[in-house]
């Protein structure tokens, strides 16, 4: 097969369901009318395909009116799943750029996301507008403003507003041909162990996230979304894949450990992205019987925590979708683990979607493993190369690496359009990245010399030097996290005297009610770890700085241990240490706490309860 006949067959498998996310949308619509796309699980509004088809005509049409063209980006700074949504479809039917800002980001951060994206418009809501306001003295440019629940007071602003019932009156949408190499939207990475980066991200990037688990996915499943839609997994993963596969989406403005399977049960959800610190809450749960009486099935785990097996036998969850995905390379990595006893599965009473046969026929096609999930035991099991980019581990020179042997993570895509296309204002970066014609992600890994799978050892800026040697942040945590007392630790590597020598450091944060002492964590340490990953200084912390999606922001300690400043830091024996971030800004003052909205969004044509 020559490169361009290989070429041209993964643009056609991208394309197969739909050149765009809009597309399929409307598609639908005319498909399956009256089926339900959206239940807002938090007002209890239903919204079917046709119904969204009309809001999101509308909400381009009126973008056009209001003098949004092609390319222009539109900021979405809500906590409403509902309203972003809708938004977010409308946006793209117009031409536009979906940038998405978190609702909980103030103060420089929030200018940061706002400058980042440099929008024309930012959608908001009468809660967050306080938040809005105390940055505009120091936005480097002043977009327009509209409130979608606009109904009621809220606080005076300065920026120029649209009303909201511009976008409410029926209006066509423009012509425009989405072009899959068109910039879509404008996402953040999460910033675990860097400053976030505006990540520019083109359609077909969205296709190739979305691809494995939309082919998992049947117009008879309903996906469950309550990760922010400022997030890839619950933007993208969760609702534009349901979208695609012409499924319903069970949608929620936030995660909520207590409901969690209420909420499941209630709507039907057969599917959901979990994160680590998801899968964490729910398995600490305690068990109540009847627990698998419930009917997801397909689960998206990202990263795969080592209990992966031991949670799908307690819930019933029949397919653990494992990967390896970032803002920047979407999903090019995954694997799918099966094997539950019937018994152990999902009720066949409860069961909807692709059978066990049909699911392997999907990852087949793709080139996806199907493998049993009682066999993957190591941590950090990612799977195997998707067939859309070549994967390599390499050496500090770009050479590969043989099988076993630890290396740089990289990916050189097959199809333009795959991948991230740069990160606003910082050419050296994405040049930094992108050297010797590879996508460097960042993170170490191996490929197995038994299996041939590839496997997470450690993000690269977190290995440590000891003794010569490279010695995992990620496995020490892994030990020390042992500790009875100890809820999450995180270890980093900071200069030591001796020259090309680390230092190992210690962030704990204790489970809730148990004091933790650094003397006695020490001398715990010495006994239960080897001398060379003993950690030479240790931090009690009441809470971790985390990303939106829970992970522990690492550079956010080592700044805080170092003495650089920073956005305010972790809370250190229960004081909070506060370390404002250095900036030619003038210092902001800080935002008013948010409060959440008891109303829902303005209804779009059609909505039902």
């Amino acid at each position: 097969m020559t490169a361009e006949e290989l070429e041209a067959g993964l643009a056609a498998e991208l394309a197969a369901d739909g050149e765009s996310v809009t597309e399929a949308l409307d598609k639908w619509s005319v498909r399956t009318p009256m089926r339900v796309f959206i239940h807002y699980g938090e007002h209890g509004l239903d919204l079917s395909y046709a119904e969204a088809k009309r809001a999101t005509d509308t909400i381009a049409g009126n973008l056009a009116r209001a003098g949004i063209r092609r390319g222009d980006r539109i900021a979405v700074h809500c906590r409403s799943a509902y309203a972003a949504a809708l938004w977010m479809f409308g946006i793209w039917k117009a031409g536009a750029v979906y940038c998405p800002v978190d609702p909980d980001a103030i103060g420089d951060l929030l200018v940061e996301q706002l400058d980042a994206g440099q929008p024309v418009l930012v959608v908001t809501e009468r809660a967050l507008v306080h938040a809005l306001e105390a940055v505009r003295p120091h936005l480097n440019r002043l977009p327009r403003l509209t409130v979608h629940d606009a109904v009621g007071p809220r606080p005076p602003h300065g920026y120029p507003e649209i009303a909201y019932a511009n976008f409410l009156a029926r209006a066509v949408p423009p012509a425009v041909t989405i072009d899959p190499g068109d910039v879509g939207m404008i996402v953040h990475t999460a910033g675990v162990t860097g400053r976030p980066k505006a990540a520019v991200l083109p359609h077909r990037w969205l296709a190739s996230y979305t691809l494995l688990l939309r082919r998992l996915t049947t117009p008879e499943d309903v996906v469950h979304v309550d990760l922010p839609l400022h997030s890839i997994q619950g933007a993208f993963a969760g609702l534009a894949r349901a979208a695609w596969a012409g499924a319903g989406v069970a949608l929620w403005d936030r995660f909520h450990p207590v409901d969690f399977w209420r909420r499941v049960v209630s709507a039907g959800a057969t599917g959901a992205v979990l994160t680590e610190t998801m899968v964490g809450w729910l398995a600490g749960a305690p068990e109540l019987r009847g627990e698998r009486n419930n009917p997801l099935s397909t689960v998206l785990m990202q990263p795969l925590p080592p209990t992966h097996r031991a949670f799908a036998r307690r819930y019933g969850i029949d397919t653990v979708v494992a990967g390896y995905g970032q803002v920047e390379t979407g999903l090019p990595i995954a694997a799918v683990l099966v094997g539950l006893d019937p018994s152990e599965a999902t009720p066949p009473s409860l069961r909807r979607g692709l059978a066990p046969a049909a699911v392997a026929k999907a990852c087949a096609r793709l080139g996806v493993p199907v493998l049993d999930g009682a066999r993957i035991v190591r941590k950090g099991c990612l799977g195997a190369p998707l067939p859309f980019a070549r994967v390599a581990i390499l050496d500090e020179h770009d050479r590969p690496v043989p099988r076993g042997v630890v290396g740089h993570l990289a990916i050189r895509p097959h199809l333009p359009g795959l991948l991230v296309q740069e990160y606003v204002d910082d050419p050296l970066s994405i040049a930094e990245a992108t050297r010797n014609l590879w996508f460097h992600t960042g993170d170490a890994a191996v490929f197995d010399e038994e299996d041939g799978l590839l496997h997470f050892v450690d993000r690269v800026v977190d290995r440590i030097r000891i003794r010569g040697e490279n010695v995992s942040a990620y496995h020490i945590e892994d030990l020390v996290n042992q500790h009875p007392d100890i809820a999450v630790g995180a270890v980093f590597g900071v200069p030591a005297d001796r020259e090309d020598e680390d230092e190992v450091v210690l962030y704990a944060e204790p489970e809730p009610g148990r004091p933790l002492d650094p003397d006695e964590l020490r001398a715990w340490c010495a006994q239960s770890l080897p001398a060379y990953m003993r950690p030479a200084h240790v931090r009690i912390v009441a809470r971790m700085p985390r990303t939106p999606n829970g992970r522990v922001e690492k550079y956010r300690l080592r700044r805080h241990f170092l003495g650089l400043t920073d956005r305010p830091g972790p809370a250190v024996r229960g004081v909070p240490v506060p370390t404002p971030m250095p900036s030619t800004r003038p210092a902001l003052a800080p935002a008013l706490s948010p409060v959440r909205s008891a109303l829902p969004p303005s209804l779009p044509p059609g909505a039902r309860r």
